[in-house]
């Protein structure tokens, strides 16, 4: 076990020496976001539109229309409070320990005040205090940015939306090590554990995940639609903006 894991560490350390070389290049110059594959991305949005508007999304409806308003607060909370797993690791990797403890206090006080996370007594407590418990947002590409690995081009990622050469990486990274809900820690640590890996378990709380995304993000891409003039810009620039902004922690992401 602990060979493996080392070596595992190593896959990272290495992948992520050779990604600070190949995606050095700078996010933005004067022209805007640095976007190369244009054509290539705008075909690859074209078909997520298509496939959201056609078969994802209104199933996704049918979810909001069936799960009433606090059942599907309490998922999104459930979900929220498994991704401070990759909060916490991340927030370690990049040294930032005030971040670590907080997120580790979250975790811990909604997961046995909150039900495992159902309710949000977190955020409650900060609201009514100075302690500062809200949610912080680190994932591994953050962690490669903090250590100076450029973003690398924009890439339209199929089904995932909008990405960079670093943030594609580092979705794997969280994704294969970290998320409890793809494979992470549970799959590093409590491998022996079968039932927590089966994908009879595994594959409905992803899938789950997924539609409580969506739907939150549902009338904000009914409102994007109306407002844009060219939606495929104004969702390329707000993401590398954004990624740009949590990277140097410039602005704190709710």
């Amino acid at each position: 076990m602990i060979n493996m894991i080392r070596s595992k560490a190593a896959v990272i350390l290495v992948s992520g020496l050779f990604l600070s070389g190949c995606a050095s290049t700078k996010v933005n110059d004067q022209n805007g976001p640095y976007d190369p594959l244009e054509s290539m991305n705008r075909a690859v949005f074209n078909f997520n539109e298509t496939v959201y508007d056609n078969l994802f999304d209104p199933a996704v409806r049918q979810y909001k229309r069936i799960m009433p308003d606090p059942l599907e607060l309490m998922v999104g909370n459930f979900f929220s409070n498994l991704n401070e797993v990759v909060v916490i690791t991340n927030s370690v990797l990049q040294l930032n320990y005030e971040s670590a403890l907080a997120s580790s206090a979250r975790l811990l006080v909604n997961t046995t005040f909150g039900v495992f996370g159902l309710i949000d007594i977190a955020s409650d407590i900060s609201a009514v205090s100075d302690v500062n418990l809200n949610k912080r947002n680190e994932d591994f590409g953050q962690t490669l940015g903090r250590y100076g690995v450029g973003s690398g081009p924009y890439i339209v990622l199929p089904l995932l939306g909008p990405s960079s050469v670093r943030d594609t990486f580092g979705m794997a990274v969280d994704s294969f090590f970290m998320d409890p809900v793809t494979q992470g820690v549970t799959g590093v640590f409590l491998n022996h554990v079968s039932y927590i890996n089966s994908p009879a378990l595994r594959l409905p709380v992803a899938t789950a995940r997924t539609f409580n995304n969506r739907a939150e993000f549902l009338e904000q891409d009914k409102t994007l639609e109306e407002a844009a003039l060219d939606k495929y810009e104004f969702i390329r620039d707000a993401y590398t903006q954004r990624r740009e902004s949590l990277v140097n922690n410039s602005s704190e992401d709710k």
